[in-house]
């Protein structure tokens, strides 16, 4: 009785944590599965003088055209900048067609050029507010009657002119903050890799995702396995800067 009711008893955290443990050691992972991860994260990431490098080293021949990775960097350094006027030309040069057929992006680059104008303006008590006037005018107003979300930017944007720079309300700051070049910095790389066929994410990050989605339902079923800190902060990847 007894020696059946020990068989069919749930194991003890302690077992099942060391069951874990045993489990993820058993899973090999081939050398060539982790030099396409690493060089998929390159690549995704845009460190270009690191995947030349690792691809060199590790004798593998990568599936993009590592100058496209370039490209990217210098599209994004733009951004980070604000300087939207050359990031916008050096899209039309890599893709005439991207801006065009997403009208969600174009707007978002547009609204952020008059978003530089306007800080440029503000900067000094006796700025010309002309050419953010003129440029939200001719870019932006035309396309914002398309779209409700487009129209509420536009209004959201023009309102920085109404107020001094140092004393915005909290969404309004929001526009001015260097994160808001990031983050649409951000949509414009996963938007270039999507047109060229490559995936938006490294698969580094997915499977590290997938790693906390597991580990985070044992837990929720009261079975305790160690902690794992893999030292990737998925936070900050749509923020990072690209390597060069």
């Amino acid at each position: 009785m007894s020696s059946s009711a020990a068989s069919t008893a749930t194991p003890s955290r302690k077992s099942f944590a060391v069951d874990w443990e045993k489990r993820v050691d058993d899973v090999k992972v081939t050398k060539t599965d982790l030099n396409t991860l690493v060089m998929n994260y390159l690549i995704i990431e845009g460190y270009k003088s690191a995947a030349v490098k690792f691809a060199q080293e590790a004798n593998i021949s990568p599936q993009v055209d590592l100058e496209s990775i370039q490209e990217r960097v210098e599209i994004r350094n733009a951004i980070h900048r604000g300087d939207i006027q050359a990031a916008v030309e050096r899209i039309n040069e890599l893709n005439p067609e991207l801006l065009d057929t997403n009208s969600s992006l174009h707007f978002s680059l547009l609204r952020l050029q008059l978003i530089e104008l306007i800080r440029n303006c503000t900067s000094d008590p006796d700025g010309d507010i002309s050419a953010a006037l003129a440029f939200a005018t001719t870019h932006l107003a035309p396309r914002a009657p398309s779209n409700p979300e487009f129209l509420q930017d536009l209004e959201r944007t023009m309102a920085l002119l109404c107020f001094p720079p140092n004393n915005l309300a909290p969404p309004l700051a929001e526009l001015m903050d260097p994160a808001l070049r990031r983050q649409v910095a951000a949509r414009v790389n996963e938007a270039i890799l999507d047109a060229q066929g490559v995936p938006k994410e490294a698969k580094i990050r997915r499977l590290v995702r997938l790693r906390g989605w597991a580990e985070q339902r044992i837990r929720n079923e009261k079975r305790d396995i160690p902690p794992m800190d893999l030292g990737l902060d998925l936070g900050q990847s749509a923020d990072e800067p690209m390597g060069s």
